[in-house]
């Protein structure tokens, strides 16, 4: 499920709806009710690296580089 923002033509009212990509939401304002919203694009992405295996520029530490032969 992605997370989309939407804003609303009636009221300018902005809110997110969380959805499948796939999915064609039918949505209606949570402020006035109207039908009349719109997908905005976002600016901001949410990436989150988790567990071990990452590192900073992609680079491993100096501790535990390899040598090539």
């Amino acid at each position: 499920m992605a997370l989309y923002d939407y804003k609303c033509n009636s009221c300018n009212y902005v809110f997110e709806v969380s959805h499948s990509i796939k999915e064609e939401p039918k949505l209606n304002c949570p402020s006035c009710n109207s039908d009349l919203v719109m997908r905005l694009i976002s600016r901001n992405v949410g990436i989150s690296f988790k567990g071990s295996g990452f590192y900073i520029n992609d680079k491993e530490t100096s501790g535990s580089s390899k040598k090539s032969s």
